[in-house]
């Protein structure tokens, strides 16, 4: 399949996508993360539109709109050892916010199982309108081995997690290791409709794009993404050059019948839907209206 190039000019602030370990300006060399202003809060008397599940939204091939987020340290413990854990509070925030359709639980630096706990207890609570899909992002497979990554993604799943994002993925041959880790789970793919668990791939690493069709041939999984921070980080920073496989990835994933996810900001949101992503993630200080942005690109 022939990937179609969109001119770079209109792409230069146009790329922006998973940051590779923690949250912070250097993930998003494209995004204005850092401006002035604070976030705009939603309306719950305009916004409470109860809106289908997440695999829905993407079997009809509408876009969903998520929250990526990280744990924090508690406060009183910033500088000590104990590591940061996501919390039933915070979880219970995100719930509330009836613009979010899922939400991206980033634990590749820190994975903690009370996290998981944390933030599908926080999300589910009694009070909360509508459930949230949760996906959890785990530590790459390459940093602990395959056992460990198998293990923390069945915890996550066996904990109520909706689905699992497993990054730098760095070959077709670990590629297919990953996949396998879901052999007993009823994953939403392209050869399985009716399934009910996410199971997400990103490919960050320059190496691996010479496998990237074979990636995309591999059946049972769902979504095949392109970590384009880290990306633009092992290319030297070369924007242009990242956005060109950013594309690639998109054209093998619209190709294969998988979905293909980004970060985008209020500026960037509506080409990044128009262009065919279907997980977005809004970045920046005014997330909430760069939802209201990409929903109405949606619709258009």
């Amino acid at each position: 399949m022939k990937v179609r190039h969109l001119p770079l000019a209109a792409l230069t602030y146009a790329i922006c996508f998973f940051m590779p370990l923690t949250l912070n300006a250097d993930d998003f060399p494209f995004a204005d993360i850092a401006g002035g202003g604070q976030e705009e809060m939603p309306n719950p008397t305009q916004e409470a539109t109860v809106r289908p599940g997440l695999i829905d939204l993407w079997k009809s091939g509408k876009p969903a709109f998520g929250e990526y987020t990280t744990p924090r340290h508690r406060e009183e413990v910033e500088s000590s050892q104990e590591p940061p854990l996501f919390t039933v509070q915070m979880g219970r925030d995100l719930a509330a916010n009836p613009l979010l359709d899922y939400v991206f639980l980033n634990l590749e630096q820190y994975y903690n199982a009370d996290s998981v706990r944390g933030a599908l207890e926080g999300l589910r609570y009694d009070g909360a309108d509508s459930v949230k899909t949760l996906l959890v992002r785990i530590p790459p497979i390459y940093q602990d081995g395959v056992d460990i990554s198998r293990a923390r993604a069945k915890e996550a799943l066996d904990l109520g997690a909706d689905g699992v994002v497993l990054p730098h993925i760095r070959s077709a041959e670990e590629a297919r290791v990953a996949v396998s880790f879901f052999d007993d789970y009823n994953v939403w793919s392209p050869k399985n409709p009716d399934g009910k668990i996410v199971v997400m791939l990103l490919v960050e690493d320059p190496n691996v794009f010479a496998e990237l069709e074979e990636i995309a041939n591999i059946p049972g999984y769902s979504s095949l993404a392109c970590g384009i921070g880290s990306l633009t980080q092992a290319l030297g920073g070369d924007r242009e050059a990242a956005e060109v496989l950013n594309q690639q990835v998109l054209a093998h994933s619209k190709r294969a019948g998988m979905v293909d996810l980004i970060t985008a900001t209020e500026e960037t949101m509506a080409l990044r839907v128009k262009q065919g992503f279907l997980g977005l993630l809004p970045i920046g200080p005014n997330k909430d209206a760069a939802i209201r942005v990409g929903r109405a690109a949606a619709d258009s």
